[in-house]
């Protein structure tokens, strides 16, 4: 064997030994029916040219590696921001697996959720039974403050009405009359990941701003001079959060983050598992409606949430997912004319060091081509940030953007004279990214993981930026919000920049007359 107790290897050791190698061979020979090589190079090879990108893009009924997620994933990260707060899923349990682990993954952090695990039975005759008996065991074993219901496919193609449901619950002594359910309907086969965040969060602020489902008196707008803060669904919630507080601390500024993720996903290892750590308290989320105004970072990820709010009489104002000198400070702006606050000194230098350091590397950035996917507030807030440093974001691509995102990027490439032979792509999928990186390539592609593919598959080298990130650890530890922030995502985009330039030029006597120390 080629190993033994004495000597463990890891897997992408194991697999080339010998044994392995004829193992898959013989796979290979005797179980894959496998096609003539030269056939599928062929096949390969076309796949690569304009006339299949042409065929790819007239596809209507087929989706290939959507670059997106459910809406109950957006609805666990909205729930899990609130203090003591248990996401429940009415639904199946392997979908209830695919959220925790997908957190967990990003995180490296244990993300708690529980589902109402619904079969074929649920699913015949309701899951009534199912809410009833998963809302008991919740509140019994797990000991929240608060519980957080959103739906799965199943639930919601059979009807299930939540709000009657956990009414009944309640009836039936599940959890007392007084405990905080709030719900939403998170069906996810339409929308994405953000609109079931956008749909949960709204679905909490109503249920303690109006009346706790028909239990409660409405509360009475007060204004109190505080700013509500929404990050949105974002894969750097730990560092971005943070340098946000920072901000508002520096501004002197009151505040409430409707949501706040920064210390569930960010837990210390002293001895003490936390199922439930920080998070916007129960208290805080009924007093934000007295708030003066709302501040969104990602419009896509509140496109209800907003006009609730500003249905309660606060001004409500939404950016793109913010990166970079222009964004930070629109940012900024924003909030000293909501509160009357100047804008420190200390932020001042802040940008001015983030200037500096856009114009001592603008030689390595300026002029390259980039593809970008992701959520559509992400895409726009890369975007306006490659422009700021005289890169060309050429293609730019959102499987859950709209018509009007896509609008909104267009209107950002013709603000700038490096967005001339740029292009946006909304409802487009990774594999629809693959066709174009063959036939208009480019010199980096800015994504999530999944991009690793892409990477292997057209040559195009991945700067990973989005969620999830799973095959790197603790970039959601680093903001990329602010002034910090874009200093952050500039040196990610240095780095793998310099790295390629050294990849291809250190061959000893041949391309090593560019493999300098000096960059």
């Amino acid at each position: 064997m080629t190993q033994s107790a004495e000597h463990v290897l890891d897997h992408f050791e194991l697999f080339r030994g010998p044994e392995y190698q004829e193992m898959l061979v013989n796979k290979r020979q005797q179980f894959e029916n496998r096609r003539d090589p030269a056939e599928v190079e062929r096949v390969r090879e076309w796949a690569k040219t304009p006339e299949y990108q042409e065929k790819n893009f007239a596809r209507e009924a087929l989706t290939i590696n959507p670059a997106k997620a459910c809406q109950p994933l957006g609805a666990v990260f909205a729930a899990v921001g609130f203090e003591g707060t248990l996401p429940f899923v009415h639904g199946s349990q392997g979908c209830v697996a695919y959220y925790r682990s997908h957190f967990s993954r990003h995180f490296k952090e244990p993300t708690s959720c529980v589902s109402s695990s619904m079969t074929e039975d649920a699913a015949v005759f309701g899951g009534l039974n199912n809410m009833i008996d998963g809302l008991a065991n919740t509140y019994s074993m797990y000991k929240p403050k608060m519980i957080a219901v959103s739906t799965t496919c199943m639930a919601e193609v059979i009807g299930d009405d939540l709000n009657a449901f956990i009414k009944t619950a309640k009836e039936k002594g599940s959890v007392p009359a007084e405990f905080d359910v709030p719900f939403a309907h998170t069906p996810a086969f339409v929308g994405s990941h953000v609109t079931g965040y956008d749909n949960a969060l709204k679905g909490i602020l109503e249920h303690f701003w109006d009346g706790k489902a028909g239990t409660a008196p409405k509360l009475e707008r007060a204004p109190n001079g505080k700013i509500n803060f929404i990050g949105g669904f974002d894969g750097y919630t730990v560092g971005n959060l943070r340098e946000i507080k920072r901000i508002f601390g520096l501004m002197g500024i009151g505040y409430t983050i409707l949501g706040d993720t920064s210390d569930v996903w960010d837990t210390p290892t002293d001895g003490e598992f936390r199922m439930y750590d920080g998070g916007t308290t129960l208290a805080e989320a009924a007093d934000a409606v007295h708030a003066t105004a709302t501040v969104s970072m990602q419009e896509y990820c509140t496109e209800k949430t907003l006009p609730f709010i500003a249905g309660h009489g606060q001004e409500v104002v939404s950016f793109n997912h913010p990166v970079g000198v222009a964004g930070t400070d629109r940012f900024l702006m924003a909030l000293a004319r909501l509160t009357g606050v100047e804008i420190p000194a200390e932020l001042e230098r802040e940008r001015g060091r983030l200037v500096d350091a856009m114009a001592d590397s603008s030689a390595h950035i300026h002029g390259k081509k980039f593809a970008i996917y992701g959520d559509p507030d992400l895409c726009l807030g890369l975007a306006a940030f490659l422009l700021e440093l005289g890169a060309e974001p050429t293609h730019v691509l959102a499987t859950n953007g709209n018509k009007a995102w896509a609008e909104k990027v267009q209107a950002l490439f013709d603000s700038s004279p490096f967005g001339k032979n740029c292009h946006v792509y909304p409802g487009r999928d990774l594999w629809h990214l693959r066709s174009l990186l063959f036939t208009e390539p480019v010199d980096f592609l800015i994504g999530n993981t999944y991009g690793k593919y892409l990477e292997r598959d057209t040559g195009t080298p991945l700067i990973r930026l989005g969620f999830p990130i799973f095959d790197r650890h603790h970039h959601h530890r680093f903001p990329v919000w602010g002034y910090q922030g874009g200093l952050n995502v500039l040196v990610t985009i240095l780095d793998k920049i310099f790295d390629e330039i050294d990849s291809n030029t250190n061959v000893p006597s041949k391309t090593d007359y560019s493999f300098d120390i000096i960059r």
